[in-house]
């Protein structure tokens, strides 16, 4: 957007809250403007005028151009106090283009063109006039009307250049599914004024939020051939990318990931992290280690939310050996595994049932103080006396009370199965007691388990269990 004589610019719609901030909701109103804004809010229309001068605030630049921001929502009064604040001093080029945003975002062009035709008689109309009028024309769905203002900038004495065509491009981009609107105002004018990179950038950021991979390309193409390779055009570089990521064509993003690798111009962590976002979302695992590995390659330090994510997608597809490889490289650029980390990978070996690799990592978890969560510890437990590791299941059960991972209900149930399954009743009753002794929860499914294996075992092992079964039923 050009700047004015003021170095100020007018509010684009994007950056008003829905509805208007008036003087009620900004704590930080000048004390003169917020007289004023009183005044408008209280005073009839045809009162308005006495009423502003019996203020006695003399309207300079400054507090005009406050009030007007403060007034979007009342565009009638607006227009009498900006009326009666040019009645002895002339309105600075912000002021004017202010009111002409203010008017255009509440729909009443007539009106805005009147301004905008005293603002060519006060000779202040600039650029950035018209950037506020496409803009509020493309909010309404009246983009015909922004182009043909686009069309007319030279008879009002502004000559258009690359920062209004942009400005345009933007604003009509801005609304949902117009980008093929864009580009048809974009082929007609490319011709008179020369795009630059940020031309083709709105472009395709248009055509990544559509999804449209065609026009992309094609855009992308003409760019490489009319402005050449930058790194100064990253931001259009990441939108082309992510638009071939999220249409599946990760394979044609890595190639030219390997061509901007030797032009010097390859994006930034923004995109690799929003790729890693939507390649997980697609559960793609071997893409996903392609892209990472020409971010880390290229020298770009990924941070512990993406290694977490890249480790989730690993495991989420079995691929321990990969999850791994990533845990042991992530401390050297700086990026702590957490509690996250240790037990999507945990659970990764116990659920694809890796007896030895889970009993190793659980010792590295408890030795990083990153212990299992109590979910994960239910399922290890199972895992490992269905791999004929008793002792190690016992290890986790003993670790969980030891250091209250609660809660416990789960696991006490697993261990009390485990133990039955494998005849070992004298350890099972034993930890039953314990069990029942701290009110943890047994199921009733799990108390018919154990008398099933107890009564098996003839008179005494029936007693034991009546004995558990009494106090179970007593807690």
């Amino acid at each position: 957007m050009a700047e004015n004589p003021n170095n100020k610019a007018p509010i684009q719609p994007s950056q008003l809250p829905e509805p208007f901030p008036t003087y009620l909701q900004n704590p930080h109103v000048s004390a003169r403007a917020r007289m004023l804004c009183e005044t408008l809010a209280r005073v009839p229309p045809q009162e308005v005028e006495t009423a502003l001068s019996s203020t006695g605030i003399e309207p300079v630049s400054e507090i005009v151009e406050e009030v007007l921001k403060l007034s979007y929502g009342s565009p009638a009064a607006a227009v009498k106090f900006f009326r009666w604040a040019g009645l002895n001093r002339k309105h600075s080029a912000y002021a004017w283009n202010l009111m002409v945003d203010l008017l255009g975002k509440n729909k009443l062009f007539e009106q805005m063109w009147d301004a905008i035709r005293s603002m060519k008689q006060e000779g202040v109309l600039q650029v950035a006039t018209f950037v506020s009028v496409f803009g509020s024309y493309c909010s309404a769905g009246r983009f015909n009307e922004a182009i043909m203002t686009f069309d007319v900038m030279e008879k009002y004495g502004v000559t258009p250049n690359v920062v209004a065509v942009n400005s345009l491009l933007s604003a009509i981009c801005r609304e949902d599914n117009q980008t093929l609107v864009a580009l048809e105002f974009f082929e007609r004018i490319k011709t008179k004024i020369a795009p630059d990179a940020d031309s083709f950038a709105i472009l395709l950021e248009g055509w990544e939020k559509e999804g449209n991979v065609a026009k992309a390309n094609n855009t992308f193409g003409e760019m490489v051939i009319r402005v050449g390779w930058s790194p100064q055009n990253m931001s259009a570089y990441d939108a082309f990318l992510t638009t071939l990521v999220c249409g599946s064509q990760v394979d044609e993003a890595i190639k030219f990931l390997q061509v901007m690798t030797g032009k010097n111009c390859l994006p930034g962590l923004k995109f690799f992290s929003n790729a890693l976002d939507i390649l997980t979302k697609q559960n793609d695992s071997a893409h996903a280690v392609l892209l990472w590995d020409i971010m880390v390659g290229s020298g770009l330090v990924p941070n512990l939310i993406m290694y977490n994510a890249i480790i989730g997608l690993l495991c989420n597809n079995n691929d321990t050996d990969n999850a791994l490889r990533y845990l042991d490289e992530m401390v050297l650029y700086g990026a702590f595994p957490d509690s996250l980390t240790y037990n999507m990978i945990f659970h990764c070996l116990v659920n694809n049932k890796k007896v030895r690799e889970a009993s190793k990592f659980f010792f590295e978890m408890i030795k990083n103080e990153w212990p299992p969560t109590h979910s994960n510890c239910a399922a290890a437990i199972t895992m490992f006396f269905d791999g004929d590791d008793p002792e190690m299941a016992i290890e986790i059960w003993n670790y969980m009370v030891k250091n209250r991972v609660l809660p416990l209900e789960e696991s006490a149930n697993v261990l009390l199965i485990g133990l039955s399954n494998m005849g070992r009743l004298k350890e099972l009753r034993r930890f039953a007691e314990y069990m029942l002794d701290r009110r943890i929860n047994i199921d009733e499914s799990t108390m018919t388990k154990l008398k099933h294996v107890f009564y098996k075992e003839g008179r005494s092992a029936r007693d034991s269990y009546d004995s558990l079964s009494r106090k179970w039923r007593s807690s």
